[in-house]
């Protein structure tokens, strides 16, 4: 067995599922899951349709680099959305999910000959990163977060000794758990340190298209381009249609930025067999040439948190994100202590409401996990469901710090 393997931490649902085994949740109430972020929205019939309409392509093999259809369909979206001009047959690839791809491109880029091999993350994170960098021989290495910022990144907290051996910093924007967008000053500060020391970002921007101001979340790709980098030397970002378009079955998104970065995640896709299928190609291009279906899911989120979020700010310390479809709420003490693993199960125990603790998403890095005290509630089902979940939280808060869990 690789030996690498032993390294991997268990998965936050897996840890979940442990600490919630012997308990059983109320059988006074429906079950109602604020834990796992998977959309459930109904699927555009546009894009089932071409779905549909696409199955004569199963009779043929795929090109890893997908149909030059795609890759323009997609190289449309981003100069509409970020006005981003990318040369559709270098500068993009379409890949199977985002997930599947952030894990792959650590493989591809990370060299752990190099003494030191790290990568670093932010803190709390999607744990495909950490998997992705240990499984590559790397190191990684957390950056403390800043709660009065909305637990963004103290990107100068990092050392220089740790920057010099970066080979691959992962960042997440808008971000999960805490919805916080990065500004431009932000950006600039990550592309100097790169080319100060040479490592490639990993842009995350999977939620990038469900956002609550009245300006669209700043993307990487575009950030360079604002600030003069139009070559996006180091530079990739990840996209996918889970979230935009609620098709996480469909695992269609794609990869963008540096031509020289993509030739070579090419190559490693193409011994990795990750050609996307013809029937799901076809179903992206319809996806990412409609932008309709996408501005009225945003307004389905919108109406749906504009509702949800002032029942919970009397009870919980939480309040509208910049974007994604997470609440990162910190619990109510009890005993002079915020637990939010006992918040957890007595909320599930009594409410029969599921949601995910905060230090479950985040490692303990300098003494400090910054999760603690904080769940994660993703609003994700239908409006009526979340507000139930909601008033069973404010029900539940009222006894949690007079009772035990």
């Amino acid at each position: 067995m690789n030996p690498l393997l032993a390294r991997l931490h268990p998965y936050p649902f897996e840890r979940w599922r442990e600490l919630t085994r012997g308990i059983t949740p109320s059988a006074a109430h429906s079950p109602v899951s604020l834990g796992i972020g998977e959309p459930r929205h109904a699927t555009p019939a546009l894009i089932e349709e071409a779905l549909v309409r696409a199955l004569p392509g199963l009779s043929s093999y795929p090109a890893t680099a997908g149909e030059p259809a795609l890759r323009e369909a997609i190289a449309g979206w981003v100069l509409r959305r970020y006005g981003v001009g990318l040369d559709a047959g270098t500068q993009v690839l379409p890949v199977s999910g985002s997930r599947e791809a952030l894990f792959a491109f650590a493989q591809t880029v990370i060299d752990p000959t190099r003494a030191g091999a790290t990568v670093v993350c932010p803190n709390p994170f999607y744990q495909i990163y950490e998997g992705a960098a240990l499984l590559a021989g790397a190191q990684t290495a957390f950056v403390a977060s800043d709660p009065t910022r909305n637990f963004a990144a103290d990107w100068a907290a990092v050392p220089e000794a740790t920057w010099a051996r970066t080979q691959l910093l992962y960042v997440c924007s808008p971000g999960n758990p805490t919805g916080a967008v990065m500004p431009l000053s932000e950006w600039q500060q990550l592309f100097d340190l790169s080319d100060r020391h040479g490592f490639v970002i990993a842009s995350d921007e999977c939620y990038s298209e469900i956002y609550f101001r009245d300006e669209p979340p700043l993307g990487a790709l575009q950030a360079a381009q604002a600030l003069g980098r139009h070559g996006f030397k180091n530079l990739v970002a990840f996209t996918s249609l889970s979230k935009r378009s609620n098709v996480p079955g469909l695992r269609s998104g794609f990869v963008a930025g540096d031509a020289a970065l993509l030739k070579a995640f090419l190559l490693y896709r193409t011994y990795h067999g990750s050609a996307m299928s013809p029937l799901v190609q076809r179903a992206s291009i319809a996806a990412w040439n409609d932008e309709a279906h996408v501005a009225a899911n945003r307004a389905l989120y919108r109406q749906k948190f504009a509702q949800v979020t002032p029942l919970l700010a009397p009870v919980l310390d939480v309040a509208l994100p910049d974007a994604a479809f997470y609440l990162w709420a910190r619990v109510p003490q009890r005993d002079g202590v915020r637990d939010e693993i006992a918040f957890a199960q007595g909320l599930l125990a009594q409410y029969n409401v599921n949601v995910l603790p905060g230090s479950l998403l985040a490692r303990t890095a300098d003494g400090q996990n910054p999760g603690t005290g904080r769940i994660r509630l993703a609003l994700v089902a239908p409006t009526d469901e979340c507000l139930e979940a909601a008033r069973r939280i404010v029900a539940y808060c009222e006894t949690f710090s007079e009772s035990p869990a």
